[in-house]
């Protein structure tokens, strides 16, 4: 099994940065130096308890609009968000930008030695919740990551996204979008609940640990609880609520929480 990331353990651990609402953004209401601060600061929080890589995103910029729709500043605002997790954190850094900002996510983290980024929308179209995904990602993503020279950066995808009807492709199982994902160049798959903090199902993870040679990364809803069910089928959990205040992903990192996931998977080990 190859690795998630070159410098990763097995049964890796990836936390969540969750960068306040960008400039330009309906909900914005703080400067881009102040966002930068407060995403290194949670970064170092989550470097320091244990986490083997750190995923900087956008989610707080709801609203979300599409792809080509995403404005230089949503691309400027995080290029600097992940230029200060980067900087305060020697674990490897992933970029997410919502939605559908797979090339930006890919020119941030070029310009800021990021290592990989996660992308929705890789394989099939998606009824979401921002409208429709009508085009899959792979073929113009992976022309553009050759285009600037960042075949380094790697690109995780989620097999069925959440947040989505999945009723255009609702005779495709997930073994089969594996299989499509594999096929078109993904460098890792994610398993997801249906929402943000929502469980994932082992068992979907399973199928997908038995449809692929890549590696499995779980996407949502992991608990000190679940942890160590999913790392029986998953390479890597990506966690972005349990580990914030209340286990809500809008609020700040807890510093405890953050803890008591890392000993629970640890301890699955």
């Amino acid at each position: 099994m190859p690795p998630i990331l070159d410098t990763l353990p097995e049964r890796a651990l990836i936390g969540m940065v969750h960068v306040g609402a960008l400039p330009g953004t309906p909900r914005a209401t703080a400067s881009i130096e102040s966002l930068a601060r407060a995403a290194a600061d949670e970064a170092r929080i989550l470097a320091d308890a244990g986490f083997d890589a750190i995923i900087v995103e956008n989610m707080h910029d709801a609203p979300y609009v599409h792809g080509d729709v995403l404005g230089p500043e949503i691309v400027a605002g995080m290029t600097r968000a992940a230029h200060a997790v980067t900087s305060a954190v020697s674990v490897p850094v992933g970029v997410q930008i919502l939605s559908g900002g797979n090339a930006h996510a890919l020119a941030v983290c070029s310009a800021t030695g990021a290592a990989f980024i996660r992308c929705e929308n890789f394989v099939f179209s998606h009824v979401a919740d921002e409208g429709l995904l009508d085009r899959a990602e792979a073929g113009p993503l992976l022309r553009y990551r050759r285009s600037i020279g960042a075949d380094h950066v790697r690109v995780f995808c989620d097999i069925k996204k959440k947040h989505a009807s999945h009723a255009l492709t609702a005779d495709v199982s997930l073994a089969e979008a594996a299989h499509a994902a594999e096929f078109f160049g993904a460098d890792g798959l994610i398993v997801t609940g249906s929402a943000t903090g929502n469980p994932t199902s082992p068992a979907d993870a399973a199928e997908v640990r038995n449809a692929t040679r890549l590696p499995v990364l779980v996407g949502s809803g992991v608990t000190p609880e679940d942890a160590p069910k999913l790392l029986e089928h998953a390479d890597a959990l990506i966690v972005g609520s349990y580990i914030k205040r209340d286990g809500h992903w809008a609020n700040p990192v807890d510093p405890g929480r953050a803890a008591q996931l890392i000993r629970a998977a640890r301890a699955s080990g």
